[in-house]
């Protein structure tokens, strides 16, 4: 507090007099008692001298610096002041680049294989399945092989053998031969004995001369009205034959047979292993089915799909070599219609050919199966 008073009396020291006369009016007048006043007699102005403006007088040594005061008392806490109105809201700044891409993890190398566990047991044979649908006719097949060469026709009856010509004349006789010579002299004539021995035969005499050969006589001509009669009857005889042979083919194909060319497909009816339809068809003087030609095949096929029970065996078989199907004399295969896939020889026991009733396709079977019976006639 005596610090601040101090500097109050310096800061009035060193004013100017005019300054100070007006604040002395100005306590006389306000009677103001202050600070300021205890060190400036207050009187009465109208009848004081004139003071010293102070103006010569050297300005005093600067004080010591004064402790500093204690701090004041803390005064009540104001009013909070009122709350100000909320700005205009800030434009919104721009949007930052975005970073770079992370690199891309690579994938880790592969694994080693496993090791391959043991191979399963082969599974059950599954039942055959249902006939599929009737596929589409195939086109027409190329002509079959010519057949072979046929049985010998009955021999012809032989023809009328015409009359003989007249015999030729006799020729000449021959002239005689010289006579043999005589025996041994007679013996001298005594009494009439016994015959004497006869004597050798005397040499043989030389050959006459042949006679005239007689002219040859003339042959007899073939009567060719009869000949024609002949050949007229003879083919009557084969027409009606042929007739008689058509009605039997018919006859014998009806229901369950059919023929192509000079082959008749008949079927048994029932279902046999292959050994067993082999020699049923060659009891009864055929042989199973050896299709050479597309044209054969599909009569072969037309006869399974109307019998409806299921693929037919064929009589090729490769048991001799395998992959090799030959016909039952031995001889290479000149016509085939395999399925796709096939011959493949499945689970390593597929030597018999089956013909599908469905398409008339092939397919290499077992030959312990059983399947419907058809010959060959």
């Amino acid at each position: 507090m005596a610090m601040l008073l101090l500097l109050s009396g310096l800061m009035l020291l060193t004013q100017p007099l005019s300054s100070l006369g007006t604040e002395g009016k100005n306590c006389t007048e306000n009677s103001v008692t202050t600070a300021a006043c205890a060190l400036i007699t207050c009187g009465a102005a109208e009848n004081g001298l004139p003071g010293r403006d102070g103006r010569d007088g050297r300005e005093g040594p600067r004080g010591e610096k004064g402790d500093p005061g204690s701090p004041g008392a803390i005064g009540p806490m104001g009013l909070p002041g009122p709350v100000g109105l909320i700005g205009p809201k800030g434009d919104s700044g721009s949007a930052g680049e975005p970073g770079p891409k992370g690199d891309a993890g690579r994938p880790g190398p592969p694994g080693p294989a496993g090791v391959p566990g043991p191979a399963g047991r082969e599974g059950p044979k599954g039942m055959q399945g249902n006939v599929g649908p009737q596929g589409k006719p195939g086109a027409k097949g190329e002509a079959g092989p010519k057949g072979e060469v046929g049985a010998p026709g009955m021999q012809g009856s032989a023809g009328t053998r015409g009359p003989m010509g007249p015999k030729g004349e006799t020729g000449a006789p021959g002239e005689r031969g010289a006579p043999g010579n005589a025996g041994g002299p007679a013996g001298a004539a005594g009494p009439q004995g016994p015959l004497g021995a006869r004597g050798p035969p005397g040499l043989k005499g030389d050959r006459g001369a042949p006679g005239d050969k007689g002219a040859k006589g003339e042959s007899g001509l073939p009567d060719v009205t009869a000949l024609r009669q002949q050949v007229e009857a003879l083919q009557g005889q084969v027409q009606h034959l042929q007739g008689s042979l058509s009605q039997y083919k018919k006859a014998e194909l009806f229901p369950d047979g059919r023929s192509v060319g000079d082959k008749i497909f008949k079927t048994a009816g029932f279902l046999k292993t292959f050994q067993d339809a082999q020699k049923i068809c060659t009891q009864a003087g055929g042989q199973l089915p050896s299709p050479r030609s597309a044209a054969e095949n599909q009569v072969l096929h037309q006869l399974l799909e109307a019998q409806k029970k299921g693929p037919a065996f064929l009589s090729m078989t490769d048991s001799k070599t395998e992959g090799k199907f030959t016909y039952p004399s031995g001889e290479p295969l000149v016509y085939s219609n395999w399925a796709p896939g096939e011959p493949n020889n499945s689970g390593g026991d597929e030597d018999c050919v089956e013909i599908y009733d469905t398409n008339g396709k092939w397919n290499d079977k077992s030959c312990a199966e059983t399947r419907l019976v058809v010959c060959e006639f």
